[in-house]
């Protein structure tokens, strides 16, 4: 199997998150007319997915390292298509829940495995390169995500955008089946696999490892705050119609991917990151200020994409410089990198929505950022950047 076919498998596989968080959020009104429960439960099972996508990470990698890559992946994604069969054919709203946690479980396989399979698979520049674009895909899934759920939802009806998920589930299944086992049986856990999940405590001991899974965490954790609040934001705080609200959604999202990009370019990982460690905050500083004194929209966007494109920046750089940190339970190292963002992310969504939503958001864009800004000065203290030299050079 040739780089662009690998690579465009793994990417499929890294948008599968942020789509079952995403995809069949037009169908949410339909969804509470159809079990006929209160709307706060149509969003309990948001919840359920994006907790499935974290708690699955976790669980994942250790499985992970201890059977291979490929065997796993195909189980998992065997059980999504039939968690999303069973998410159409409900009736009753707790087994939708549950069957959208099932769906969250089995499909963070994906966001496990191509990370791991990238760093088995390639070396030294390529590395970087080919995170930088799962990281630009993982950016752009969102956008997309509602999209092509809204399509499959006025075509069809909201079984039909599951229906779209569970080809889609199906498609990758049987692609997968040509992947290339990366992990050597000589090199995988020798014990039962109850007992590889202790093997999360020198992962998390591995102090570089651990500030960098951090540093890209939090910048997420910026985003999550910003997206959280973004249909408040433009449409009634800025007084843009839903369609202006999607364009603009979309465009911003481009930040995202130009940062991922210029990250390819990059040829020494550590000597970049300190420009988007302190250009997150500055960024940060400068939406907050936008919008506490109302400035016009346009410049508010333009300060908004600067904090997006360093972001973008940070998302690959922290994954491949975490990674690199690692020299054995990469499943694992992968899952924690994978879940964290979702944990921090679901606990920051709601966090927007307490009290004034501007004075949250920005609160909760500042405090992410600085945290970003202060694990960097301490890895940079502790020596806890990858040295020039190493296979962090990309470009």
């Amino acid at each position: 199997m040739n780089k662009k076919t690998l690579v465009f498998i793994l990417g499929n596989l890294t948008a599968f998150g942020p789509f079952i968080t995403d995809f069949y959020l037009p169908c949410l009104p339909e969804l509470t007319t159809y079990f006929g429960g209160s709307a706060s439960l149509i969003q309990l099972s948001l919840t359920a997915g994006m907790l499935g996508l974290a708690v699955g990470q976790l669980l994942v990698g250790p499985v992970t390292d201890k059977y291979g890559r490929k065997r796993p992946l195909l189980w998992c994604l065997f059980l999504f298509v039939l968690a999303t069969v069973a998410c159409m054919l409900a009736t009753d709203i707790r087994i939708f829940v549950l069957f959208r946690l099932l769906q969250g479980v089995t499909g963070a396989s994906g966001l496990v495995v191509s990370k791991v399979i990238v760093t088995e698979t390639f070396t030294g520049r390529d590395v970087g390169r080919y995170f930088a674009i799962l990281a630009a895909v993982q950016g752009v899934a969102p956008v997309i995500a509602p999209v092509v759920g809204g399509v499959a939802f006025s075509l069809t009806c909201w079984q039909g955008a599951f229906a779209v998920l569970g080809i889609w589930g199906a498609a990758l299944l049987l692609v997968c089946r040509r992947l290339r086992e990366t992990l050597a049986e000589k090199d995988r856990l020798q014990m039962p696999v109850w007992k590889t999940f202790r093997c999360y405590v020198p992962v998390v001991r591995n102090g570089r490892y651990l500030i960098m899974n951090l540093l890209q965490s939090f910048s997420v954790g910026a985003l999550m705050a910003y997206i959280s609040a973004s249909p408040f934001l433009f449409q009634q705080h800025f007084g843009l119609t839903p369609l202006q609200y999607s364009i603009c959604f979309a465009g911003n999202a481009l930040g995202l991917v130009v940062g991922s990009s210029v990250v390819m370019k990059i040829r020494n990982l550590p000597a970049a990151t300190p420009w988007c460690a302190v250009g997150l905050p500055v960024a940060g500083l400068l939406v907050s200020m936008a919008l506490w004194m109302n400035w016009p929209f346009w410049l508010f966007e333009v300060v908004l994409v600067a904090m997006l494109f360093c972001v973008g920046m940070i998302t690959p750089l922290g994954i491949t410089l975490a990674l690199n940190a690692v020299t054995e339970h990469r499943g694992i190292a992968s899952a924690l990198l994978g879940a964290l963002p979702f944990l921090l992310g679901g606990i920051v969504a709601p966090l927007t929505g307490l009290g004034d939503m501007i004075r949250s958001m920005t609160t909760l864009i500042l405090l992410c950022s600085t945290i970003c800004l202060c694990l960097y000065l301490v890895s940079r203290r502790w020596n806890y950047g990858a040295q020039p030299g190493s296979s962090s050079e990309i470009g």
